[in-house]
């Protein structure tokens, strides 16, 4: 399996980390709460709202960064080019949740326009 295949594996997993971070960071998750479990969340405050946030947009882009990667393969982009781009995208997301976390709005912006590019960058590289 190669890197960039790896990091779609990881982009599917990281907002489950957001996730973890949303509702196991302070109090009041429990057994009670897990009955309806997005109703809780939604009504977090602070960072642990942010948490959410940045949870429900990875979901939201993962799909498209998914279906580069492959589509750069399928077209026989060269292999390092996808690798690096996939890994790039990765670590945008990670800064991404850590800057949205933080509330460091302007920066978050930036790192996902990064990652945005990133994506526009597998493709860019198939055709």
């Amino acid at each position: 399996m190669t890197t960039a295949y790896w990091c779609v594996l990881f982009a599917l997993l990281l907002p489950y980390a957001f996730t973890f971070s949303a509702k196991f960071t302070g109090r009041g998750f429990g057994l009670r709460t897990n009955h309806d479990p997005r109703r809780f969340l939604e009504q977090l405050q602070g960072a642990r709202k942010r948490a959410h946030y940045a949870q429900l947009n990875s979901f939201e882009v993962t799909p498209a960064f998914s279906a580069a990667v492959i589509i750069s393969h399928l077209a026989g982009a060269p292999q390092p080019s996808i690798d690096h781009l996939a890994l790039a995208f990765v670590i945008s997301r990670v800064l991404f949740g850590i800057c949205y976390i933080a509330d460091w709005a302007a920066l978050r912006s930036l790192v996902w326009f990064f990652g945005m590019a990133c994506i526009a960058g597998l493709f860019v590289v198939a055709s």
